[in-house]
This record gives structure tokens, sequence and C-alpha cells, in this order.
């Protein structure tokens, strides 16, 4: 089981470190077979606000862009080749000298006949995601020159834990949130699911088939193997093998990418993120060890027609 340390801090409420935490649950909890650091190799990237952008005298595909690093000389020149860049925004920004992933260290140096100081960063170039086209916007109100790292929290430990077959209650942040909190004298604290105030999306009903509270079956006795959720009919065909199952009908929603602090929980964990419906039953099962699948409502309905 790969566990985040800043998920974990976030459910405890408090700071950790990722060795002495490895330490602590391979001495009461369960062996930890690695600590692996991510993007702790991003130390020399700031945070910058781009001042002007202007057309490259000598290249169509390249533009001038005036940055505010927060450097005591003041704004530089950054040659840059992404469309994206719009001034009056936020970027992460590596300074001359800077040592990016992969140990490119940034020299001054001229492209297309300009000078270029430093770089405006890609995710891709940052070691964050597979996207190149553009250069990573930052929403944030973080002055120009606050490090990277301290603005946007990637940098991480994965702690890998072998999980003994005992212990499933370790297969999710939550379960090995309390052990820690047991050791720390902490307290796991999940987050306030907030309630909807606004936008299309709504619940629909819900309904719980098999299970001691199942609702009493329409032949007598036992519990509910079928039930009919917002006019949708589910059947429950393998109550033994699934002896509970709850159903839930939520309609507008509408998919798209998920936010970045969900996305980030996800890779710091090594799961890609794939959209906001995907991402979001994905963290629940990492969080509170409980299996979440969602299903597109209208293919449902097209398979049984078909």
């Amino acid at each position: 089981m790969i566990v985040s340390r800043r998920w974990l801090e976030a459910l405890l409420d408090r700071p950790l470190d990722g060795r002495e935490t490895a330490e602590r649950l391979t001495m009461h909890v369960a062996p930890v077979d690695a600590v692996v650091p991510l993007h702790q190799d991003l130390g020399d990237v700031v945070v910058a606000r781009v001042l002007e952008v202007n057309k490259h005298p000598n290249a169509d595909r390249l533009t001038l862009c005036l940055v505010d690093a927060g450097s005591a000389g003041g704004p530089v020149q950054v040659v840059c080749g992404a469309r994206n860049v719009q001034a009056g925004k936020s970027y992460p920004y590596a300074p001359v000298g800077a040592l990016l992933p992969g140990g490119v260290r940034l020299e001054r140096k001229p492209i297309r006949g300009v000078e270029s100081n430093g770089m405006l960063c890609s995710a891709k170039e940052l070691g964050l995601g597979d996207d190149h086209a553009g250069i990573l916007e930052l929403d944030t109100a973080a002055p120009p020159g606050s490090r990277f790292v301290d603005v946007v929290p990637v940098a991480d430990h994965q702690i890998v834990i072998d999980v003994p077959a005992n212990r499933p209650d370790l297969l999710g942040h939550k379960g090995v949130a309390r052990e820690l909190a047991a050791l720390l004298g902490a307290t796991v604290k999940l987050p306030i699911i907030p309630t909807p105030t606004g936008g299309t999306a709504r619940a629909g009903g819900d309904a719980a088939l098999g299970g001691p509270r199942g609702a009493p079956s329409r032949r007598g006795g036992g519990t509910a193997t079928a039930a009919v959720v917002d006019g949708v009919a589910v059947r429950l065909d393998d109550p033994e093998g699934a002896p509970r199952y709850m159903i839930a009908v939520i309609r507008g929603v509408k998919v798209g990418a998920s936010p970045g602090w969900l996305a980030q929980r996800l890779a710091a964990i090594g799961q890609r993120p794939i959209n906001n419906v995907v991402d979001a039953t994905n963290y629940v099962l990492f969080e509170v060890n409980q299996p979440l699948h969602a299903f597109d409502l209208a293919r449902l309905r097209r398979t049984r027609r078909s």
C-alpha cells in the first residue's frame, strides 16, 4: 500500500517527517518497504508574474515575456514558446542557475538572437505530468519570488507499507492515520463534506441492497435484492458474494478535469488522474478503503435496451 505523507498530514492536522513516520509504522504497525521522496528537486523554482508578452522579432512562434520573479535586479526577459502565457498571470519560473528534474541546469543564452534569462515551466518540465504544450498556470496570490514548493503542495513522500493479510484497515489513508494518531496522541479528522449551494447536479435518491439494514424483500423475509432508485431499477444478482451494495443516482454531473488538489493527492500515490468523476471514486477508495464506482446512466440504459 502506498500512502502519501501530505495526505496523512491533512488527516492528522499536523506536520510529519517521512522517515520518522516510516520508522514509527515499522516499529508499531506494519513493515515499511520504502520511503520515496517526490518532487524534492524543485527547490530552485519560484513563482513569477508575467508583466508583458511581446512578439519575438526573429521567430513567429516565440514570444518575449517580461517576468517579475521577485529578484532584487528587477524584471527579466524570458523567451517562451508556449501560446498560453498571458500578462498579469503567475507561472513557475526557473531562474538562471536553477537545477531542474533530470539534472538540467539552466544557463543564460540567446534564443534566435534574443537573450533569455531562465525559463517559464510546463508541468512536464517540472516532472508533474505529461503536458508540455503550455506553461503551468498558477492560481495563487503568492508574491513573485515565493518558492514554488511552498505555494503548490507537490513536495511529498510515498510511504510503501507491506500490509499483512489480517490488517485490511491499512489499505486506506484513514486506517494508517488512526494508527499514527494513537502513537502521536493526535486525532484523525476526516474532511467535512460540504452541502451543495449551487450548480446543476442533484441527488435523485439512494438505496441499500442486502446487508443487515436492507429493507424487507417483496417476497417476504430476508433483505431486498432489488430496488428502484429515481426511476432506475437495480438488482443484486449475487447477495452472497456482495452482501451489501449501496446505490445513489446523481443527475446533472458535468465531467471535466479534477481540481488541482485532488489530482495531486492521487498522483502522489502513483495514480493517474482521469476526470473529476473517476478521480472522486478513487479518492474515496484510497482515503477510507471503501470501493466506489461511478456508472454513466445513459450508457447503462442503452445497454439494457440492446
